[in-house]
């Protein structure tokens, strides 16, 4: 899916049903609203608020609607996927939030910088996916030698620590950096 284009189909979407949504989104949907990556997604996933039943079945009738268009999209492209990130993020990340769409039903936010850095590094990190969206986000050798930390406390594994040292250093040497 193209982020902006879709939403904007599912804002007006929404609106007709006398629905609205505010949330919170992560992601490459957050990416390529602030314009980061140019990249399509296959959804988009939302850490706050829990999306309403009501929000969620017009979420589903909207990627029938889509899919018999031409423009094919599953079922649970809206998804509460990583909410579990709320409660690992660091203390204040609510009051980091920035604006990345407004339309008439439907507001979305998305973290700051910081943040959504800190849960693309865990990604690439974990699943060993997310390094070009890492890559796009252009992180500062300050920057990963200070997100370091919070990713390494993020797993048990006693291999952890060192794996996530690796990661960005290699992260860093793409970047051109020195670490």
């Amino acid at each position: 899916m193209r982020p902006f284009d879709t939403l904007t189909r599912f804002d007006v979407f929404l609106t007709a049903r006398g629905l609205g949504l505010d949330a919170i989104v992560v992601g490459g949907t957050a990416l390529a609203l602030l314009g980061v990556v140019t990249r399509e997604t296959r959804d988009c996933d939302v850490i706050h608020p829990e999306l309403s039943g009501d929000v969620q079945d017009a979420a589903k009738a909207f990627a029938q609607q889509e899919s018999q268009k031409g423009e094919p999209l599953s079922a649970d492209w809206l998804n509460n996927g990583p909410a579990s990130l709320t409660a690992l993020l660091p203390p204040g990340w609510q009051n980091r939030l920035q604006p990345v769409f407004t339309g008439k039903a439907m507001t979305l936010r998305c973290l700051g910088r910081r943040d959504l850095l800190l849960t693309k590094l865990f990604a690439l990190c974990d699943r060993g996916s997310d390094l070009l969206d890492c890559m796009a986000l252009r992180p500062s050798v300050d920057e990963l030698r200070a997100l370091m930390p919070w990713v390494q406390q993020q797993d048990a594994n006693p291999d952890w620590p060192a794996h996530v040292e690796q990661t960005l250093q290699d992260l860093a040497r793409r970047l051109g950096h020195g670490f």
